[in-house]
């Protein structure tokens, strides 16, 4: 009678992990100097930042950050927004190769599934930061659950993405593709579920005319999409450099497609914003004064050259001077799209509650249009949840050894 084959794992490829994660620590142990003082540098201003969001909750929120009664959100939902938009983005990505099997998408699977994962952790940090009684959080979701809100949905979604897309990383580290892709595809839905519910956060507020509409769920994964095409050729990039590996054929074929997808969804969201003003300037006097002051007011600087220029036109003529073969020119295109991407995040949390409720009351002692500046801490949590993104993509490259990932 032959011996049954134990379901789960065999010796053998026990061993083999084992193996595979001591190989990997001691790669980790074999750093440069300038490696070892990158992530030295980076885990400081973490810890620097912890320190400035722990002392905030101290302190009392309303005196340490820039936020009021009157706009509430402030740089850490934009940053939270930034860096979700960026995982759900990445995870997009990583599945048209290891989901749906587009061979040239496969080769970047890896890297991206893992900095999905580091994104998604980055936009908890500064959220964590942003409630007033995180622990609660965890608690109350579970034993009371409000299946009407859409920030119970939006936390509970979140959390299983996170769930699937760290399991995939470990199957994936284990060569399990069957079972990593299935979680792949559970990270996908419940990714674009989570994230077509966070722009329903912003879409269905009625007291927030620059919010309101069908139009936030849309756009926020169109977003997402170029958010990811922007990340991996970033990372993928820089991830090179640092090694001084020379890159691959396939590696090469996989940038030039995900380049060529990242200016299909730059040209999506050119159309979004083109018909966001157009119908905006059309709709109610709250809507219009809230346009008029990013088009010509006080956010005009934000919009014009970071968000619209940054963020959209610079790169997308970049890629397309680039042939989509040229790394340098698209590496600099996704330099300029990160900060223009942050700058998009800003103006919309921030420039949606400029304007007062009571401006049609026309009260006289209160202003039409309110004004916000982000505090030291509220920078500091989001300059900290950068460094640890930061952080986490040097030593994933050290230990994974530049995520290869093979054809299957």
């Amino acid at each position: 009678m032959s011996e049954k084959k134990n379901p789960v794992a065999t010796e053998a490829e026990v061993t083999t992990f084992s193996q595979t994660w001591l190989s990997s620590l001691l790669e980790f142990l074999s750093g440069t100097k300038a490696f070892y003082f990158l992530v030295g540098l980076s885990a400081l201003v973490v810890l620097l930042a912890a320190m400035f969001g722990v002392n905030a909750m101290h302190i009392g929120f309303r005196h340490a950050y820039g936020v009021y009664r009157e706009i509430p959100w402030g740089l850490l939902i934009s940053g939270y927004v930034f860096f979700v938009v960026t995982s759900t983005g990445l995870c997009i990505v990583s599945s048209i190769g290891h989901v749906f099997g587009v061979k040239s998408f496969i080769p970047i699977a890896k890297r991206s599934v893992y900095l999905s994962v580091v994104t998604i952790v980055a936009g908890f940090m500064v959220i964590f930061f942003d409630v007033e009684n995180p622990f609660r959080l965890p608690i109350w979701n579970t034993l009371s659950p409000n299946f009407t809100s859409n920030i119970w949905w939006m936390g509970t979604l979140y959390g299983a993405y996170l769930f699937f897309m760290t399991l995939e990383f470990i199957l994936l580290l284990l060569e399990k593709h069957r079972y990593a892709m299935l979680s792949g595809l559970l990270g996908l839905i419940s990714g674009v579920a989570a994230h077509s519910n966070l722009g329903a956060v912003f879409g269905m507020l009625h007291g927030r005319e620059f919010w309101y509409g069908p139009y936030m769920p849309i756009y926020f994964i169109a977003s997402a999409a170029a958010s990811g095409c922007t990340a991996i050729i970033f990372f993928t990039y820089l991830g090179y450099k640092i090694t001084g590996e020379r890159m691959d054929r396939a590696m090469e074929m996989s940038l030039q497609a995900v380049g060529k997808i990242w200016a299909l969804f730059l040209a999506v969201l050119m159309f979004f914003t083109t018909w966001k003003l157009i119908t905006g300037l059309a709709g109610g006097e709250g809507k219009v004064l809230a346009i008029k002051e990013l088009l010509a007011g006080k956010y005009a600087l934000n919009f014009w050259l970071f968000e619209v220029g940054f963020g959209l036109l610079i790169p997308f003529f970049l890629l397309l001077l680039s042939g989509f073969r040229n790394l340098n020119q698209m590496f600099a295109a996704s330099v300029f799209a990160f900060i223009g991407i942050f700058f998009m995040r800003v103006d919309l949390v921030v420039v949606g509650q400029i304007v007062s409720h009571f401006f049609e009351y026309k009260v006289t002692d209160f202003p039409v249009l309110l004004k916000y500046s982000p505090s030291i801490y509220e920078i500091m949590v989001v300059v900290g949840a950068t460094a640890f993104c930061i952080m986490a993509f040097l030593i994933g490259e050290k230990v994974f050894k530049g995520h290869k990932t093979e054809i299957h």
